[in-house]
Protein backbone atom coordinates (compact mmCIF):
# COMPACT_ATOMS: atom_id res chain seq x y z
CA UNK A 1 0.00 0.00 0.00
CA UNK A 2 1.16 3.73 -1.21
CA UNK A 3 2.14 5.04 2.23
CA UNK A 4 0.97 8.98 2.30
CA UNK A 5 4.70 9.59 2.84
CA UNK A 6 5.28 8.43 -0.86
CA UNK A 7 3.11 10.99 -2.28
CA UNK A 8 4.28 14.40 -3.66
CA UNK A 9 1.83 18.02 -2.38
CA UNK A 10 0.14 18.01 -5.97
CA UNK A 11 -0.66 14.27 -5.56
CA UNK A 12 -1.81 14.42 -2.08
CA UNK A 13 -3.96 17.42 -3.30
CA UNK A 14 -5.87 15.39 -6.30
CA UNK A 15 -6.01 12.40 -3.97
CA UNK A 16 -7.91 15.02 -1.23
CA UNK A 17 -10.12 16.57 -4.05
CA UNK A 18 -11.08 12.72 -5.67
CA UNK A 19 -11.75 11.76 -1.80
CA UNK A 20 -13.87 14.93 -1.65
CA UNK A 21 -16.15 14.69 -4.72
CA UNK A 22 -17.15 11.36 -4.17
CA UNK A 23 -18.51 12.66 -0.53
CA UNK A 24 -15.99 11.29 1.94
CA UNK A 25 -16.43 13.93 5.10
CA UNK A 26 -14.40 11.69 7.73
CA UNK A 27 -10.63 10.47 8.24
CA UNK A 28 -9.79 7.28 9.72
CA UNK A 29 -7.95 7.18 12.90
CA UNK A 30 -3.98 7.60 12.57
CA UNK A 31 -3.59 4.15 13.71
CA UNK A 32 -5.32 0.82 13.19
CA UNK A 33 -7.39 -0.76 15.80
CA UNK A 34 -8.27 -4.21 16.16
CA UNK A 35 -11.75 -4.49 16.68
CA UNK A 36 -11.88 -8.31 17.53
CA UNK A 37 -8.96 -8.23 19.66
CA UNK A 38 -11.10 -5.99 21.13
CA UNK A 39 -14.24 -7.85 21.45
CA UNK A 40 -12.05 -11.26 22.49
CA UNK A 41 -10.93 -9.40 25.43
CA UNK A 42 -14.21 -7.94 26.04
CA UNK A 43 -15.64 -11.74 26.23
CA UNK A 44 -12.21 -12.52 28.86
CA UNK A 45 -13.48 -9.99 30.80
CA UNK A 46 -17.39 -11.14 31.12
CA UNK A 47 -16.15 -14.43 32.07
CA UNK A 48 -13.88 -13.46 34.64
CA UNK A 49 -16.16 -11.27 36.68
CA UNK A 50 -18.90 -14.48 36.21
CA UNK A 51 -16.59 -16.61 37.79
CA UNK A 52 -15.66 -14.08 40.53
CA UNK A 53 -17.95 -15.13 43.63
CA UNK A 54 -20.36 -12.54 45.16
CA UNK A 55 -19.40 -12.30 49.12
CA UNK A 56 -22.09 -10.01 50.32
CA UNK A 57 -25.22 -8.44 48.90
CA UNK A 58 -23.30 -4.80 48.63
CA UNK A 59 -21.07 -6.14 46.30
CA UNK A 60 -20.37 -3.68 43.15
CA UNK A 61 -19.53 -5.13 39.59
CA UNK A 62 -16.07 -3.64 38.42
CA UNK A 63 -16.31 -0.07 36.47
CA UNK A 64 -14.57 -1.32 33.71
CA UNK A 65 -16.89 -4.15 32.88
CA UNK A 66 -20.04 -3.80 30.40
CA UNK A 67 -22.91 -5.67 31.63
CA UNK A 68 -23.73 -8.09 28.59
CA UNK A 69 -27.18 -7.12 27.04
CA UNK A 70 -30.22 -9.87 27.56
CA UNK A 71 -33.45 -10.26 28.57
CA UNK A 72 -32.43 -11.74 32.08
CA UNK A 73 -30.00 -8.35 32.13
CA UNK A 74 -31.30 -4.63 32.16
CA UNK A 75 -28.88 -2.12 30.13
CA UNK A 76 -28.76 1.22 31.68
CA UNK A 77 -29.36 3.58 28.05
CA UNK A 78 -26.02 5.66 28.47
CA UNK A 79 -27.23 10.14 28.62
CA UNK A 80 -27.02 11.24 24.85
CA UNK A 81 -23.96 13.90 24.33
CA UNK A 82 -26.82 16.05 21.87
CA UNK A 83 -30.32 16.42 21.41
CA UNK A 84 -31.09 13.93 19.39
CA UNK A 85 -32.94 14.52 15.32
CA UNK A 86 -36.53 14.49 15.13
CA UNK A 87 -37.67 12.73 11.86
CA UNK A 88 -40.41 14.80 10.83
CA UNK A 89 -42.85 12.48 8.36
CA UNK A 90 -42.55 13.76 4.56
CA UNK A 91 -45.99 14.84 4.06
CA UNK A 92 -46.04 17.38 7.14
CA UNK A 93 -41.87 18.14 5.91
CA UNK A 94 -43.52 19.12 2.72
CA UNK A 95 -46.53 21.59 4.17
CA UNK A 96 -43.96 23.19 6.31
CA UNK A 97 -41.86 24.02 3.51
CA UNK A 98 -44.13 25.51 1.84
CA UNK A 99 -45.35 27.59 4.75
CA UNK A 100 -41.84 28.45 5.62
CA UNK A 101 -41.72 29.96 1.67
CA UNK A 102 -44.74 31.58 1.52
CA UNK A 103 -43.90 33.52 4.69
CA UNK A 104 -41.03 35.30 2.99
CA UNK A 105 -41.61 38.26 1.98
CA UNK A 106 -37.88 38.88 0.31
CA UNK A 107 -34.95 36.64 -0.36
CA UNK A 108 -33.40 37.70 3.07
CA UNK A 109 -36.16 36.58 4.73
CA UNK A 110 -36.04 33.41 2.39
CA UNK A 111 -32.69 32.44 3.32
CA UNK A 112 -32.65 33.12 7.04
CA UNK A 113 -36.32 30.76 7.34
CA UNK A 114 -34.40 28.20 5.16
CA UNK A 115 -31.58 28.26 7.31
CA UNK A 116 -33.28 27.07 10.44
CA UNK A 117 -35.51 25.06 8.44
CA UNK A 118 -34.73 21.14 9.69
CA UNK A 119 -37.52 19.29 7.69
CA UNK A 120 -34.75 17.82 5.08
CA UNK A 121 -32.66 15.16 6.13
CA UNK A 122 -30.24 16.62 3.18
CA UNK A 123 -29.50 19.79 5.40
CA UNK A 124 -28.23 17.24 8.23
CA UNK A 125 -24.75 16.32 5.60
CA UNK A 126 -24.28 19.22 4.02
CA UNK A 127 -21.75 21.74 5.32
CA UNK A 128 -23.74 25.36 3.92
CA UNK A 129 -27.08 25.93 2.65
CA UNK A 130 -26.76 27.33 -1.07
CA UNK A 131 -28.85 30.11 -1.83
CA UNK A 132 -29.23 32.03 -4.65
CA UNK A 133 -26.69 34.49 -5.62
CA UNK A 134 -25.95 37.41 -8.12
CA UNK A 135 -28.70 40.09 -9.69
CA UNK A 136 -32.23 39.84 -10.95
CA UNK A 137 -31.45 43.35 -12.70
CA UNK A 138 -31.17 42.17 -15.82
CA UNK A 139 -34.31 39.56 -15.58
CA UNK A 140 -32.22 36.25 -16.22
CA UNK A 141 -31.94 33.50 -13.86
CA UNK A 142 -29.97 30.58 -14.38
CA UNK A 143 -31.20 26.96 -12.39
CA UNK A 144 -28.77 24.21 -11.73
CA UNK A 145 -29.83 20.37 -9.58
CA UNK A 146 -28.40 20.57 -6.50
CA UNK A 147 -24.98 21.68 -4.98
CA UNK A 148 -22.07 19.98 -5.66
CA UNK A 149 -18.67 19.57 -3.32
CA UNK A 150 -17.44 23.11 -4.37
CA UNK A 151 -20.68 24.68 -4.22
CA UNK A 152 -21.24 23.06 -0.80
CA UNK A 153 -17.79 23.70 0.52
CA UNK A 154 -18.20 27.41 -0.63
CA UNK A 155 -21.98 28.00 -0.22
CA UNK A 156 -22.23 29.28 -3.25
CA UNK A 157 -23.88 28.15 -6.65
CA UNK A 158 -21.93 26.96 -9.51
CA UNK A 159 -18.10 27.30 -7.37
CA UNK A 160 -15.39 25.63 -8.86
CA UNK A 161 -14.67 24.12 -12.12
CA UNK A 162 -18.35 23.82 -13.23
CA UNK A 163 -18.72 27.79 -11.99
CA UNK A 164 -15.79 28.24 -14.72
CA UNK A 165 -17.72 26.53 -17.20
CA UNK A 166 -20.44 28.53 -16.37
CA UNK A 167 -18.52 31.55 -16.68
CA UNK A 168 -17.42 30.80 -20.32
CA UNK A 169 -20.69 29.33 -21.55
CA UNK A 170 -22.35 33.12 -20.50
CA UNK A 171 -19.50 34.90 -21.80
CA UNK A 172 -20.09 33.46 -25.30
CA UNK A 173 -23.95 35.09 -25.34
CA UNK A 174 -22.77 38.29 -23.61
CA UNK A 175 -23.58 37.85 -19.98
CA UNK A 176 -21.49 37.70 -16.81
CA UNK A 177 -22.35 35.75 -13.49
CA UNK A 178 -22.34 39.06 -12.06
CA UNK A 179 -25.44 40.13 -14.55
CA UNK A 180 -27.56 36.95 -13.51
CA UNK A 181 -29.06 35.11 -10.46
CA UNK A 182 -28.29 31.65 -9.74
CA UNK A 183 -29.61 29.50 -8.11
CA UNK A 184 -30.56 25.54 -7.56
CA UNK A 185 -33.25 23.52 -7.57
CA UNK A 186 -32.28 21.61 -4.29
CA UNK A 187 -30.32 23.98 -1.85
CA UNK A 188 -28.35 21.09 -0.19
CA UNK A 189 -25.70 18.73 -1.37
CA UNK A 190 -26.69 15.06 -1.08
CA UNK A 191 -24.22 13.03 -0.07
CA UNK A 192 -21.38 11.59 -2.63
CA UNK A 193 -23.58 14.33 -5.06
CA UNK A 194 -26.32 11.60 -5.47
CA UNK A 195 -29.20 12.45 -7.16
CA UNK A 196 -32.19 13.66 -4.51
CA UNK A 197 -34.90 11.54 -4.11
CA UNK A 198 -38.64 12.45 -5.10
CA UNK A 199 -39.33 13.14 -1.45
CA UNK A 200 -36.32 15.16 -1.29
CA UNK A 201 -37.48 17.57 -4.18
CA UNK A 202 -40.75 17.35 -3.18
CA UNK A 203 -39.75 18.74 0.28
CA UNK A 204 -37.25 21.60 -1.33
CA UNK A 205 -39.60 22.36 -4.19
CA UNK A 206 -41.47 25.04 -2.32
CA UNK A 207 -38.04 26.98 -1.87
CA UNK A 208 -36.88 27.10 -5.12
CA UNK A 209 -40.25 28.36 -6.26
CA UNK A 210 -40.55 30.84 -3.52
CA UNK A 211 -36.79 32.36 -4.94
CA UNK A 212 -38.40 32.37 -8.45
CA UNK A 213 -41.33 34.07 -7.44
CA UNK A 214 -39.81 37.19 -5.47
CA UNK A 215 -37.02 37.56 -8.17
CA UNK A 216 -39.19 38.16 -11.03
CA UNK A 217 -37.25 36.82 -13.58
CA UNK A 218 -37.73 37.59 -17.18
CA UNK A 219 -36.83 34.46 -18.57
CA UNK A 220 -35.25 31.38 -16.56
CA UNK A 221 -32.39 28.89 -17.89
CA UNK A 222 -32.43 25.38 -16.43
CA UNK A 223 -29.61 23.21 -16.39
CA UNK A 224 -29.07 19.49 -16.83
CA UNK A 225 -31.50 16.33 -16.82
CA UNK A 226 -32.70 16.97 -12.94
CA UNK A 227 -33.64 20.72 -13.37
CA UNK A 228 -35.27 19.83 -16.57
CA UNK A 229 -37.53 17.20 -15.55
CA UNK A 230 -38.20 18.77 -12.10
CA UNK A 231 -39.62 21.65 -13.85
CA UNK A 232 -41.07 20.22 -16.79
CA UNK A 233 -41.34 16.71 -15.52
CA UNK A 234 -40.72 13.68 -17.60
CA UNK A 235 -38.48 13.02 -20.35
CA UNK A 236 -35.05 13.15 -20.34
CA UNK A 237 -32.88 16.32 -20.89
CA UNK A 238 -31.99 15.41 -24.54
CA UNK A 239 -35.73 15.63 -25.28
CA UNK A 240 -36.57 18.76 -23.25
CA UNK A 241 -33.57 20.73 -23.73
CA UNK A 242 -33.88 23.57 -26.45
CA UNK A 243 -37.76 24.59 -26.42
CA UNK A 244 -39.30 27.03 -24.96
CA UNK A 245 -41.99 26.19 -22.31
CA UNK A 246 -44.05 28.54 -19.67
CA UNK A 247 -43.90 28.01 -16.29
CA UNK A 248 -46.25 29.89 -13.33
CA UNK A 249 -45.17 31.28 -10.38
CA UNK A 250 -46.99 33.19 -7.67
CA UNK A 251 -49.65 33.76 -10.79
CA UNK A 252 -46.59 35.08 -13.03
CA UNK A 253 -46.10 32.82 -16.25
CA UNK A 254 -42.28 32.95 -17.34
CA UNK A 255 -40.96 31.08 -19.92
CA UNK A 256 -37.81 28.94 -19.62
CA UNK A 257 -35.48 26.76 -21.70
CA UNK A 258 -33.60 23.74 -20.54
CA UNK A 259 -29.85 22.90 -21.75
CA UNK A 260 -27.10 20.59 -20.90
CA UNK A 261 -25.44 21.26 -17.60
CA UNK A 262 -21.64 22.19 -17.47
CA UNK A 263 -20.76 18.68 -16.30
CA UNK A 264 -23.04 17.02 -19.35
CA UNK A 265 -20.28 19.12 -21.67
CA UNK A 266 -16.95 17.71 -19.70
CA UNK A 267 -18.21 14.38 -19.73
CA UNK A 268 -19.33 14.47 -23.51
CA UNK A 269 -17.62 17.33 -25.16
CA UNK A 270 -20.16 16.80 -28.02
CA UNK A 271 -22.44 17.94 -25.90
CA UNK A 272 -21.25 21.48 -26.43
CA UNK A 273 -22.68 21.77 -29.92
CA UNK A 274 -26.10 21.01 -28.25
CA UNK A 275 -25.47 23.64 -25.28
CA UNK A 276 -24.41 26.57 -28.20
CA UNK A 277 -27.15 26.16 -29.99
CA UNK A 278 -29.75 26.23 -26.85
CA UNK A 279 -27.92 29.32 -25.81
CA UNK A 280 -28.24 31.22 -29.33
CA UNK A 281 -31.83 30.65 -29.12
CA UNK A 282 -31.43 31.56 -25.46
CA UNK A 283 -29.92 34.85 -26.62
CA UNK A 284 -32.14 35.74 -29.13
CA UNK A 285 -34.71 35.71 -26.38
CA UNK A 286 -33.24 38.21 -24.45
CA UNK A 287 -32.62 40.49 -27.51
Amino acid sequence: MISANDLSRSELAALLAFHAEAGVEWLLEDEPVDRLAEFEAMRTRRAQSRAVPQTSATAVEPQHFAPPAGPSRERRPAPPASPPVVAIPDEQAIKEAQFVADAARSLGELRTAMEAFAGCNLRNSARNLVFAEGSAASGVMIIGPMPYADDDRDGRPFAGRHGEMLDRMLSGIGLSREDVLLANAVPWRPPGNRVPSAREADICRPFIERQIALAEPKQLLLLGNFTARFFFGGETIHQLRGEWRELTFGGTSIPALATLHPQDLAAAPINKRFAWLDLLAFKSRLG
